[in-house]
């Protein structure tokens, strides 16, 4: 019957209506919201927001000594192994006291105006830095950024960034890993400046760990181009690269020509570790 019909009608209209929620990954990090799903797997996404957010207001174990209660990282282990140590302004690489550059970018400057990092790539920050990069612990992100930001120069380059920009991962490595670190790491420093919209990686490329440096830096040459439609973006700002590790330097180098070829006036690169010489 006409009545039964326009009920059915009705009805569908107001299920296809419904919002619901999805987990997007975009960007190699999981954005939520309404598109589509079921209103338990919306609840559910609630509810994992809701403990997270608790889970960093209450006491847990240092990850370095363990102790407990304690934050993430405790002031005991930072004093201790995260001590601020002097740096070659444009590589990081440690210099002596005194010293705002180191030889070889006198003999060959890198393309960055200035890299400011927070610890060597040694232990413990190694083993955290894996367990952040490869094992899911994306909790992490938050006190790595902390120990990122009480860095000499880094204050100040958030300050005079334009955007603040995570170095690409490769599109291959993004789908096997789920997220990318240097994004999370970002999003941390300040969620406000991030872009990711302004810098592509156009190939996978190899694996960079365990090549030597003129292998890794011809891997790397031509992996990152700037986002046509965005190129007036780039123009005369000062952007600031973010990336987890820097060992030969050649991915942030090679990000870094992209962006000053499309015209930015100035490039800062953040890391958290810096491989030793």
């Amino acid at each position: 019957p006409p009545a039964s019909r326009a009920s059915r009608s009705r009805a569908s209209s107001t299920r296809s209506a419904r919002p619901a929620c999805s987990s997007n990954r975009g960007n190699g990090g999981y954005e939520r919201g309404f598109h589509g799903g079921s209103p338990r797997e919306y609840i559910g996404s609630v509810m994992l927001d809701l403990l997270q957010g608790l889970s960093r207001r209450l006491p847990s174990q240092c990850a370095v000594c363990h102790h407990w209660p304690s934050h993430t990282l405790c002031e005991d282990c930072v004093a201790a192994l995260a001590q601020p140590v002097p740096r070659c302004t444009r590589c990081a690489l440690p210099v002596p006291e005194g010293v705002p550059v180191c030889g070889a970018c006198l003999l060959h400057p890198a393309p960055l105006d200035a890299c400011w990092c927070a610890v060597d790539y040694t232990y413990p920050w190694s083993d955290l830095i894996a367990q952040f990069k490869f094992q899911g612990a994306v909790d992490l992100a938050r006190p790595l950024a902390q120990l990122l930001r009480a860095a000499n120069g880094v204050d100040a380059a958030l300050d005079q960034a334009d955007a603040l920009i995570p170095l690409p991962l490769a599109p291959a490595r993004l789908r096997s890993r789920g997220y990318n670190q240097a994004l999370e790491l970002a999003r941390a420093l300040d969620a406000n400046k991030m872009d990711t919209t302004l810098l592509l990686r156009t190939q996978d490329g190899p694996p960079q760990h365990g090549l030597p440096r003129h292998e890794r830096l011809h891997a790397v040459a031509h992996v990152f181009a700037v986002e046509p439609l965005q190129t007036q973006r780039v123009r005369n700002r000062h952007l600031v690269l973010v990336d987890d590790v820097m060992t030969t330097g050649a991915s942030l180098y090679a990000a870094a020509r992209a962006l000053r070829q499309a015209g930015a006036a100035r490039v800062t690169a953040l890391v958290l570790a810096r491989t030793p010489p």
